[in-house]
């Protein structure tokens, strides 16, 4: 609206400005028939220079008026350039008059003439125009100046009432009447001032809740963020209870539209996962130091399970390399896997059953957001060392070597290695494993390069099986050092719930490795998850995945399966073979059944070597070097937490990898709650904004306030620090005036905009921080404290100890008062 009244007045007093210019070249002459006044000339645009007067009068001033009387921001007005300071601009008629009838004399309607002062003060920094308007015995508005609409800043001025002594326009104006206007100028303005204060907006304080309310409402936004219950809401029972079947059993829910579309997807996704799982799966299982049909009833039970109760549509289930590796590593802590392979196998079910009781646990609590304590930056650099140690391990097998470090830190592997290089290695075996890695990674890199091929890389796994093994049976390659797979028993998944420990030693130890694994595979599986879902727009929920997850780990656990989780590998082999739901899950899973049942004794002759390749392919695209040098250029601390789990699993070993990559994560997230970030806030010329001087070089400091920014909630961990950092700011500012001679600081605002919540802790450090600027002679401002900071700061009468009226809504109030309070005190 300021807008198209100021565009109409520039177009218009354009018009007066070159009218004058006419008359003063050509002299005026009044024509006969016109009024005294009036001139005879008509503009380009049809218009009468009278006219354009009474536009302007009635248009550009009356939103200049508006803007005063509504208190509109210096950065949303037209700007005045040429408008000297004590300029009088008239408002003429339809404001400027008062009413009075068509007799009144001609004398009697100029004394009713409005004249107004036009005044520009400087507040800290904050350039604003203000109108104060007196009844003033002047002639009618015919000055020669010109007002332009936006037009550049005229200069500023650090005393304001000096420049209302500068001249004034061109018109003649008695002495007396210019006095006059000087007087009422200054008094308008001492009036201005105290109308600014009655104006300032104050900080709301919110309607005072309940205990038992505002802690219920916690506990629903930490633990049923998404409203679960909201589905239930105004439904029938009947209703209700197939929301909560389809709730446990996604199935229900999308089983519905399912069709034979869909069906063709899922079974071709279905065939090419169970090609690449069947060998991955007995490598693997070498990789727990389980035997070979092992991993693959972990591809058979499990998947059949998720499929009913999984939420996501691309996740392929079964045993994963870095979770085998894991879990392998901690049992063999416990248990010797070669001299008592029953109680191994009793202890790795006892960790299977509490790692599942775990992860359906987290979901059934709603406690999933525990896992995101190990950042991503700190998986990144875990997954990385866990694929270097899962490759190092395969050099076993892959060069034919019986006796090996049990070990995983990698100078333990290299001595090993090297130590057996005279009469360990089998240059059969080494050849063997050369020639199908070769392929197998051309295959990946095929695959890569042109996603038609993602077939191709999915089924040379086993091709290189079925090679390999036809190779070693026709050449007798196992009685010349080439180790073979042996013997696979034929048959479906025993069941192993009797070989579960519920008590004595064997019941904690299986406790502890299954809490661990439980929470690396569970994190492993809601990241491929998520990513999946993120690329085919559907939700995934996560509470619900822990149920899923746990669930058919309780159950494998009891049908002599071990840890088993989303694979990454076969889930994008999954995603590119064109899935549609967790039906390829079941596909693959009946492949597996089939080959327990006829195909498992023609696995005998397969090579050591071959599933030492198969895994080192697999594991390479585990090491994502390009998000660790992401993670380097963004945030150097997220580096050390990357670094610090990759070095420690790869020289330590896995679990204290691990650990250090949980330690150093809470270490950053205690550092940056302990240590909150504070900025020095100044203020960006030609506006209302006060932002950091550090990212804005532009923003000028203003003299005799010092505007401190915290971003943190403040607690009983950073109270301290955040008082201490803010005296320390205001030494520093001391420091720096009393070097240049300058005025010191009178004013400190702190903008608690980004503080979020506060305890007692953090309202004794404000107490302590308003006595220390006590005894400096400073006065202590808050800017935009939240709700549930003002509340507290309430309650425990912090607001009055400071005072109400040191409490503003923005810094932009809070710097106008200060400054505007610091001139009247001087």
């Amino acid at each position: 609206m300021l807008s198209i009244g100021a565009s109409y007045a520039q177009l218009h007093v354009q018009q007066e400005h070159y009218k004058q210019k006419i008359k003063r070249k050509e002299g005026q002459k009044k024509p006969k028939g016109k009024k005294k006044g009036t001139e005879g000339r008509v503009h380009p645009d049809g218009s009468s220079p009278r006219q354009a007067k009474a536009d302007l009068n009635k248009f550009g001033l009356f939103f200049l008026f508006l803007s005063y009387m509504c208190d509109v921001p210096d950065h949303s007005l037209p700007l005045v350039e040429e408008v000297r300071w004590g300029d009088l601009l008239t408002l003429d008629g339809n404001l400027g008059d008062t009413g009075g009838s068509e007799d009144e004399t001609k004398e009697e309607k100029r004394r009713k003439k409005q004249h107004w002062v036009v005044e520009r003060s400087s507040l800290g920094g904050l350039q604003q125009w203000l109108l104060f308007g007196k009844s003033i015995s002047i002639e009618a508005f015919n000055a020669t100046m010109l007002l332009k609409v936006a037009a550049p800043q005229i200069q500023q001025s650090s005393n304001p009432a000096s420049l209302v002594n500068k001249p004034v326009m061109a018109h003649s104006v008695s002495d007396e009447v210019e006095s006059k206007d000087i007087e009422m100028a200054n008094r308008s303005s001492s009036h201005r001032q105290t109308e600014n204060h009655k104006s300032v907006h104050k900080v709301g304080l919110p309607p005072r809740r309940n205990f038992i309310g505002e802690f219920s409402e916690m506990l629903k936004e930490t633990f049923f963020a998404d409203d679960p219950l909201r589905p239930y809401k105004d439904q029938p029972r009947s209703r209700q209870l197939v929301l909560g079947l389809q709730f446990l059993f996604p199935v229900l829910e999308w089983g519905r539209s399912y069709n034979l579309s869909k069906f063709k997807g899922d079974v071709i996704a279905g065939l090419t996962i169970a090609s690449l799982c069947i060998p991955q799966d007995i490598g693997y299982a070498k990789l727990a130091n389980m035997d070979a049909k092992n991993g693959l009833y972990s591809s058979f039970v499990p998947p059949l399970i998720y499929a009913v109760m999984g939420s996501s549509r691309d996740i392929a289930i079964g045993p994963v390399a870095v979770v085998s590796l894991l879990l392998g590593t901690l049992l063999q802590n416990e248990v010797d896997p070669e001299n008592n392979k029953e109680d191994y196998l009793r202890l790795a079910f006892t960790a299977t059953f509490f790692a599942g009781v775990t992860q359906a646990a987290l979901g059934f609590l709603r406690l999933g957001f525990l896992i995101e304590f190990l950042s991503h930056a700190a998986i990144v650099g875990f997954m990385g060392g866990a694929a270097i140690t899962i490759a190092l391990q395969q050099l076993k097998g892959f060069l034919g070597i019986k006796k090996f470090t049990k070990n995983t830190d990698i100078i333990s592997v290299m001595k090993s290695v090297w130590g057996s290089v005279h009469h360990g290695w089998n240059w059969q075996t080494i050849l063997i494993g050369t020639m199908f890695l070769a392929f197998l990674l051309s295959a990946k890199y095929i695959g890569k390069k042109n996603r038609k091929f993602f077939w191709v890389p999915a089924i040379a796994p086993l091709i290189s099986v079925i090679l390999s093994t036809f190779f070693v049976y026709i050449t007798r390659a196992d009685n010349h050092g080439v180790q073979i797979v042996k013997k696979i028993d034929r048959g479906l998944n025993p069941s192993s719930v009797s070989q579960i420990h519920f008590s004595g030693p064997y019941a904690a130890k299986g406790f502890r490795i299954g809490v661990v694994a439980g929470m690396i595979a569970l994190t492993e599986a809601i990241a491929i998850g998520r990513t999946f879902a993120s690329m085919k727009e559907y939700q995934l929920d996560g509470n619900k995945e822990m149920v899923a997850i746990g669930t058919m780990n309780i159950v494998g656990s009891m049908t002599s399966c071990y840890v088993a989780t989303g694979s990454f590998s076969r889930s994008a082999v999954n995603f590119m073979a064109g899935c549609q739901t967790s039906v390829s899950n079941i596909v693959m899973s009946m492949v597996v059944m089939l080959t327990l049942l006829v195909i498992t004794p023609l696995f005998k002759y397969t090579p050591n070597a071959i599933l030492s390749s198969i895994i080192i392919s697999a594991v390479i695209s585990l090491i994502d070097y390009e998000a660790a040098f992401l993670i380097w250029k963004v945030d150097k601390l997220d580096f050390i937490a990357c670094m610090g789990a990759f070095f420690g699993v790869v020289f330590v070993d896995v679990e204290i990898g691990l650990l250090i990559a949980v330690s150093i994560s809470l270490a950053k997230v205690l550092l940056q709650v302990t240590r909150p970030r504070t900025a020095l806030l100044g203020h960006l010329p030609s506006t209302m904004v006060y932002r950091n001087i550090e990212q804005y070089p532009e923003a000028t400091k203003v003299p005799g306030v010092l505007i401190v920014r915290v971003d943190s909630a403040i607690y009983f961990t950073n109270s301290s620090y955040v008082k201490e950092r803010i005296l320390r700011w205001l030494r520093e500012e001391e420091e720096q005036l009393r070097a240049k001679n300058l005025p010191q600081i009178n004013f400190l605002i702190v903008e608690m905009s980004p503080v979020t919540d506060i305890d007692t802790s953090g309202i004794h450090a404000f107490e302590e921080l308003y006595r220390s600027l006590q005894k400096h002679e400073i006065q202590l401002v808050l800017a935009n404290p939240g709700s549930v900071v003002i509340q507290k700061l309430h309650l425990a009468k912090f607001t009055e100890l400071i005072g109400h009226d040191k409490i503003f809504l923005s810094v932009g109030e809070a710097v106008m008062t200060c400054t505007s309070k610091a001139r009247e005190d001087s």
